[in-house]
């Protein structure tokens, strides 16, 4: 009898992981094992030493601890686990930074009925997994060229945007720093830091701190 896959969803949506599990419950191969909503129930799993799963699959949005913290956890303390990136973030330098943290596959949530299943799979067999819609991306960053899309503003030209206080900011918020971490450092008012972190969110069409720490990473602003 062929040995069933367990799997670990973690997301901070509870209705995308009932529609994932749904997913994985057509195939009689895998099996789900539970679910976490923030990256703290996580590491709380992964310690347990109950924990039989296969698979992870990681958002890298959520609460308490976000998907990078808990990839960097796994990293510092040589927790060999499987992990595929579940995200709705589909830049190749995240996808290239999430692997350097030791995932082994990256799969967006627009393709993820399409691709859950052969993903789990393949990285149970020790293999890579990219959804179809990455590829061309990958493929494109490897020799060298990049695709700019008719009508999207390169991102370059928004980092040209930003202040030289913003850029201190931002880098700050890379770092870890909370608002009165940043406020000491740059001798600036609590208030007058929140209205730089929303004018970073705003100028650099992003939606929350994740997304901010997602640009610096990929600008080598850190």
């Amino acid at each position: 009898m062929k040995e069933k896959i367990y799997v670990h969803v973690a997301d901070d949506h509870k209705i995308l992981i009932e529609g994932i599990i749904a997913v994985i419950n057509t195939d009689e191969d895998i099996e789900t094992i539970g679910y976490s909503l923030t990256g703290k129930e996580v590491i709380d799993w992964v310690n347990n030493k109950d924990n039989k799963a296969d698979v992870l699959i990681l958002d890298i949005t959520m609460p308490v601890l976000d998907g990078i913290e808990v990839l960097t956890y796994f990293k510092e303390r040589n927790i060999k686990q499987k992990v595929i990136i579940l995200s709705s973030y589909d830049d190749v330098k995240i996808v290239q930074e999430m692997l350097s943290l030791g995932c082994k596959g990256y799969i967006t949530k627009n393709n993820a009925g399409e691709h859950i299943i052969e993903g789990i799979k393949a990285v149970h067999r020790g293999e890579q997994y990219f959804s179809s819609d990455l590829h061309k991306n990958l493929i494109t960053i490897l020799s060298g060229h990049k695709l700019i899309v008719d009508g999207e503003m390169p991102e370059d030209m928004l980092l040209e945007e930003l202040t030289e206080r913003e850029l201190k900011v931002l880098r700050l918020i890379s770092k870890e720093y909370n608002t009165t971490e940043i406020a000491d450092t740059l001798n600036l008012a609590i208030s007058t830091v929140k209205t730089y972190r929303k004018s970073l969110l705003r100028k650099l069409k992003v939606k929350n701190v994740v997304g901010l720490v997602m640009y610096a990473m990929k600008h080598k602003i850190i």
